[in-house]
């Protein structure tokens, strides 16, 4: 499949970050006019999306332009005067690491540095923290089986994450990231 496909495709499953960018200048004068542009692209590409959507406007010598609407960021945030060079690093970021990605900048209030190097010290993906807690021992303890059945794992993780070693992060039912704090 070539890559003009493959981005066909990928925005009409809708499942790329794009943006909707309308037209002031014909918003203010009572027009709907604007465009969604695939954000999954260097800056200087969604630069010229916007400016063919202005040179478009129905009103003549168009110039300003907002972001009115976006999808596929999985739970990362856009302002509606967000910078295109900041939704380019974000989109990025989220069509490489997913929904992960995107509920990891929530997690960081945007802080897209922290985001990046959280994956440093990422544990990995469990059923829960306390799998990850049971996991964790018995990789570096060698548990006699008489004791096996007494350890409270459930407990080990609570205390984990209360202590500020690690933070999770839940994308579903039995889908939990594991990354530990710095």
């Amino acid at each position: 499949m070539t890559e003009t496909n493959q981005q066909t495709l990928k925005q009409v499953a809708g499942t790329g970050p794009r943006i909707y960018v309308a037209c002031l200048a014909a918003y203010n004068n009572g027009y709907l006019h604007g465009r969604w542009i695939d954000a999954d692209q260097d800056a200087d590409g969604m630069r010229a999306e916007i400016a063919d959507m202005l040179k478009a406007s129905p009103v003549p010598g168009a110039e300003e332009w907002a972001i009115h609407d976006y999808e596929g960021f999985e739970g990362a945030e856009l302002s509606e005067y967000t910078g295109i060079d900041r939704v380019a690093e974000l989109a990025g970021f989220v069509a490489e690491h997913g929904e992960l990605g995107g509920k990891l900048l929530n997690h960081f209030s945007g802080d897209i540095d922290q985001a990046r190097s959280a994956f440093d010290d990422y544990a990995g993906r469990f059923a829960s923290l306390a799998d990850y807690a049971q996991t964790l021992t018995e990789d570096i303890t060698d548990i006699p089986p008489t004791l096996v059945h007494y350890i409270d794992y459930e407990a080990m993780a609570r205390d984990m994450e209360i202590g500020g070693d690690v933070f999770t992060i839940e994308l579903g039912f039995e889908d939990v990231h594991v990354f530990w704090s710095r």
